[in-house]
């Protein structure tokens, strides 16, 4: 079984393009994701993961996730191979994200005040 379940902070926003045949929308960014603290030392460390959308899923990220952002994702890992002009194989592991989502509280629209910014007698 191949499911995948991320949850990290944009390192860039997306990079959103459309197939030449299709116009199909396909979605591109780099999730840094903290690994478990109880597993290494003090030093904080975080994988950085590429990740790939397709259609709507890559038109929403790109509309409203960027640089900075923490997301959730569920998908799947891939890997391709393709050929530079040399004829030099490479190959690409990345998560073909199905779904996303907002993983950050949503910010409050306002801040309460302070107690020294309340007028004196408002309490």
């Amino acid at each position: 079984m191949n499911n995948v379940s991320l949850v990290g902070r944009l390192t860039k926003d997306v990079d959103l393009r459309y197939t030449t045949k299709k116009m199909r929308a396909v979605g591109s960014f780099t999730l840094a994701v903290d690994r478990d603290p109880r597993k290494v030392t003090n030093d904080k460390t975080a994988d950085f993961i590429p990740v790939v959308t397709w259609g709507k899923t890559a038109e929403f990220a790109s509309k409203y996730f960027s640089k900075g952002h923490r997301i959730a994702l569920q998908g799947s890992i891939h890997t391709r191979v393709w050929e530079d002009e040399e004829k030099n194989r490479h190959y690409v592991t990345e998560v073909v994200a199905d779904r996303v989502f907002f993983a950050d509280a949503k910010q409050r629209e306002f801040d309460e005040p302070e107690i020294e910014d309340l007028e004196e007698g408002a309490l």
